[in-house]
């Protein structure tokens, strides 16, 4: 594809034609080439749309939930995009579940993108080509970009560095009130969803978070204190208050400069995992030549210690 063509597709993708936007992040997936020419060409339309993130156990209703907040969204008239990470198949290197199979409500609607992405791997419940992806969706003049995470629960705090709300999903009887003590997950919920709420026990998990995040509160007068909204995202039930906590939590952050703050903050994480797997290639291009086994070779001998060659494969890294 040429240069010609990127420009095209850029152009289709922001006046809505989702097979655009599609071939666009299969470029992101794919690790195209033409990457850097698309990414250079999204920028200048990018930096506007609400990114939410979406963490928590599998079980506890993600996808049921993120399908109820497009359809909130969708009634105030928002262009929505959604990206679903999934655990990636052992065989294909493929998304498992598929989320779009279950959120076939929206399928028609020509201002909801739903993407499915492999984690391939990568930890933290996330793709690590998920903050391009969401570049794709903004600049393709999505309102809201919803990110529904894995659903590995306690590895999944990568969501707080690549979203300007972050809502953890729990439910009743799962024991996640516990899980959320011991992972840090508490340290990045803006906003906590006890979802499945006509279940016995969703009092006492709402209240047993809420004894929680007192404990281990160090906040000043003025910092945003997380609220606990209860929800059956199945029925739509608490899902008016769930979008009206997150509205007050954007609100918060542009008031108090933290919603720059927060991108500023996301485009550095960027930039640094570019410029680390742009790192790993040419060390990996050295493991094939002979700088590295040379440098193994004298530390096995005990000629060198690993730090000092590591300081000699910088160097060498920094040369080329």
């Amino acid at each position: 594809m040429a240069g010609n063509d990127v420009t095209d597709l850029v152009e289709r993708a922001r006046k809505g034609d989702p097979r655009a936007v599609a071939r666009l992040i299969s470029h992101v997936e794919d690790g195209s080439p033409l990457l850097r020419e698309v990414m250079a060409a999204l920028t200048p339309y990018a930096g506007t749309a609400y990114v939410v993130g979406l963490t928590g156990s599998p079980g506890v209703g993600k996808s049921t939930s993120t399908s109820a907040l497009v359809t909130a969204f969708r009634a105030q008239g928002k262009r929505v995009g959604v990206l679903a990470v999934d655990p990636s198949s052992p065989f294909s290197g493929g998304a498992l579940l598929g989320d779009r199979v279950r959120m076939q409500e929206h399928a028609t609607d020509r201002d909801v993108y739903i993407r499915s992405m492999a984690s391939r791997g990568h930890l933290g419940g996330l793709s690590a080509a998920t903050p391009q992806a969401v570049r794709v969706l903004d600049a393709a003049g999505c309102d809201v970009v919803l990110i529904e995470t894995v659903g590995v629960g306690q590895s999944e705090v990568e969501i707080a560095a690549t979203a300007d709300t972050s809502v953890v999903l729990l439910a009743p009887g799962m024991g996640d009130g516990i899980q959320a003590a011991k992972a840090g997950i508490l340290e990045i919920g803006d906003l906590f969803v006890v979802n499945k709420a006509d279940r016995d026990g969703a009092d006492a998990t709402a209240r047993e978070l809420g004894h929680m995040l007192a404990l281990g509160e160090s906040r000043s007068p003025g910092d945003w204190r997380p609220p606990i909204v209860k929800t059956v995202a199945a029925t739509g039930q608490g899902i008016e208050e769930f979008v009206e906590a997150l509205g007050k939590h954007k609100g918060w952050l542009q008031e108090h400069g933290q919603l720059d703050e927060r991108r500023r903050y996301r485009a550095s994480v960027e930039i640094e995992g570019i410029a680390l797997a742009a790192l790993r290639a040419r060390i990996g291009d050295l493991r094939g030549g002979r700088r590295l086994p040379v440098l193994a070779e004298r530390v096995v001998a005990r000629e060198l210690d690993p730090y000092s060659a590591a300081d000699e494969l910088v160097a060498g890294v920094s040369d080329e």
